[in-house]
């Protein structure tokens, strides 16, 4: 055989071989799944008539479970237990764990060329065996497993079941094991000795006003990113908001999250906890880090909140930062040379956020106050790694509350007004009426200064 001939073979005996190992390849299905290894982490919710337990399997529990790995398909198992003491059958609806939920045989042909063609046969039927199956009879107790979207850190699960009567809807927010963060309940936990100031509404806004201009260094020196949010809201208001809107935390700042985020920027994988640069307000670096990823790392908004010692109607105030990463650059700025490039109208996205928890409907009031202080296009102001940004300098207030508020009912601060929003307050809906009858706003050139304190 001359060489002409010999290469076309040699390639397609390299294209040949992992049909020939997949051919070769043995599955062989577990034993059938124990749920005394994740019920412990389980949620229930329901009453005496229709209740509910689920837990999201931990990547070894899914590998002890199925006997591959879910976790590299970016596949997540859900076990469900539906106990129906009512007098008529109930159906699970799929789409409302997950709109691109996967069958079981999508979920066994992913690893057709791991397991081979009778391996993917025996993984499909184990899956089909085992999986949640309709309807949930009266007097039946139905468990099984559902295939969703690979969710870490925090993972909110909706369950919606039907029946000739009603629908039934029940939430659950449960904890994935496996990334580096640390969540809002942590987080006051850790500051639970630290002193509070119960501010009233008249209060607020005063208080608001004069919190920190922008995040700063480690050193506290600098002038970083404006801090243009207010949160008002404890865990239980704060975290269904986010996880229903797509936000997720963002890892913490260590050379693995940081190879994984560089990873993806080179070679396009999918990573949406990438981590956040540290920034600084109150001597510390950010207590929270959330985002919102689209499909590359380059672009997301992104948030870091702090815990201040404010606490108003009950609730914890947090003031924090939003922008928009818009790209990925190289920087000597960042101790692991790599930064995002943020949009320089910082005003847009604390707007979209704004939007955002509306449409979570764990809104239930929002205004301005001023701040942040004003720069223009013309006349920008720089980050610590260097991006320029302007601003109206308004930072967003957000009332937050864990009981779902239409749109139309959200009520407004009337305080300060951005010039490019226009925001109708009709009377009846503002928190506050003015001494003078008017809509309580100030100036947009108002000097903070000028304001006296409440007494």
């Amino acid at each position: 055989m001359n060489q002409r001939r010999a290469w076309p073979c040699a390639r397609l005996a390299i294209l040949l071989l992992p049909l020939v190992f997949a051919a070769c390849a043995h599955y062989a299905p577990p034993k059938a799944p124990d749920p005394s290894s994740w019920r412990a982490h389980a949620g229930t919710e329901g009453d005496d008539r229709l209740q509910m337990t689920v837990a999201v399997l931990t990547d070894q529990e899914a590998r002890e479970t199925f006997g591959v790995d879910l976790h590299r398909r970016w596949i997540q198992a859900v076990w469900i237990e539906a106990r129906n003491q009512d007098t008529v059958p109930y159906w699970l609806l799929f789409p409302s764990l997950d709109p691109d939920y996967f069958s079981p045989h999508e979920v066994a042909y992913s690893f057709r060329r791991q397991i081979g063609h009778r391996g993917y046969l025996r993984l499909a039927a184990f899956l089909k065996a085992h999986a949640f199956r309709n309807p949930v009879a009266p007097g039946v107790t139905r468990r099984g497993f559902a295939f969703v979207n690979l969710d870490e850190g925090l993972k909110e699960i909706d369950i919606q079941l039907l029946s000739s009567r009603r629908m039934e809807h029940f939430t659950f927010f449960l904890r994935v094991p496996g990334l580096h963060t640390r969540g809002f309940a942590e987080v006051q936990e850790q500051q639970a000795g630290h002193p509070l100031q119960d501010i009233d509404e008249d209060e607020l806004r005063f208080a608001l006003t004069y919190l920190p201009c922008c995040t700063t260094d480690a050193k506290g020196q600098g002038e970083g990113d404006p801090l243009n949010l207010i949160f008002i809201g404890n865990p239980e208001d704060l975290v269904p908001a986010f996880i229903r809107r797509g936000w997720r935390p963002a890892e913490d700042t260590y050379w693995d999250s940081v190879w994984k985020t560089i990873g993806s920027f080179l070679f396009g994988h999918r990573y949406r906890y990438s981590p956040v640069s540290p920034l600084y307000v109150f001597g510390r670096k950010q207590d929270i880090a959330m985002q919102k990823a689209r499909d590359t790392v380059n672009r997301r908004n992104h948030l870091r909140l702090w815990l201040t010692p404010l606490r108003y109607e009950g609730k914890s105030v947090w003031i924090g930062q939003i922008s928009r990463d818009i790209g990925v650059r190289f920087t000597l700025h960042s101790g692991f040379g790599v930064t995002h490039k943020i949009d320089p109208d910082v005003d847009e996205t604390r707007n979209a956020l704004l939007q955002d928890m509306l449409y979570s409907q764990g809104l239930k009031a929002f205004g301005f106050v001023r701040g942040v202080g004003a720069s223009t296009p013309d006349d920008p102001r720089s980050n610590l790694t260097g991006d320029r940004y302007y601003t109206d300098g308004l930072r967003a207030v957000l009332l937050m509350d864990h009981t779902p508020t239409a749109m139309q009912d959200v009520r407004f601060f009337p305080w300060e007004r951005p010039r490019d929003m226009q925001m109708p307050q009709p009377a009846e809906r503002t928190l506050q009426a003015t001494a003078d009858g008017g809509d309580g706003t100030q100036p947009a050139d108002a000097d903070p200064g000028e304001r006296r304190p409440p007494k």
